[in-house]
């Protein structure tokens, strides 16, 4: 198959946020094709088995292409703080970097684009998000919040747990969730949650 013809069989796919090879393979497309397009710059290769158009841009989404790709470019890592605040709406700051949180032996080290910070626990609170089509590693809200007090100011903690308290239906905080996490951690959590319920 010629790759000019399957180019025009992966349109449909070209145009949504991202695609599996998987998928590529079930229109009748060789995955192999994919490499191809990749060197030829068509295609970016977001992680194995997923892609997506060199010029896509969703203008609702877009945002966090940056944040995936800081995300995939470092292994057994997990979006963490400020930046998975800022993907939960727990917060008005913007990341002036990714913050990606490793484990301790990871060799990976900050830079202008990337905040890594090291965790003794990469389990807890691991989870998977979907952006831009993407399902991404990020801590959940409540594992979130605790590191926030952690490691963060008081300030950003305290607005980011009054945010999640507000918050309803689906986006409801864990509360067991949050006093488990904040045992496990060894942060008292009690004082402020009476503070902000009561």
């Amino acid at each position: 198959m010629r790759p000019k013809s399957c180019l025009q069989l992966l349109t449909p796919l070209l145009n949504r946020a991202s695609f599996t090879s998987k998928e590529v393979r079930d229109i009748g497309v060789p995955s192999a094709v994919l490499s191809y397009y990749v060197k030829a710059g068509k295609l970016k290769k977001i992680k194995r088995g997923v892609y997506q158009a060199i010029d896509y841009h969703n203008p609702s989404s877009f945002r966090w292409a940056d944040l995936i790709d800081a995300v995939f470019s470092i292994n057994s890592s997990v979006v963490c703080l400020i930046s998975a605040l800022a993907v939960y709406d727990l917060t008005e700051e913007i990341p002036r970097q990714h913050w990606i949180g490793i484990r301790h032996e990871t060799s990976a080290r900050s830079n202008r684009q990337i905040k890594i910070v090291r965790f003794r626990d990469l389990d807890l609170g691991r989870t998977e998000m979907e952006l831009e089509g993407v399902l991404i590693p990020i801590f959940d809200k409540e594992r979130t919040i605790i590191d926030t007090f952690r490691l963060l100011s008081r300030e950003t903690a305290i607005k980011a747990l009054k945010e999640a308290v507000a918050k309803g239906g689906k986006d409801r905080i864990d509360f067991i969730k949050l006093e488990q996490y904040a045992k496990k951690l060894h942060f008292d959590i009690t004082p402020y949650l009476l503070s902000i319920t009561t």
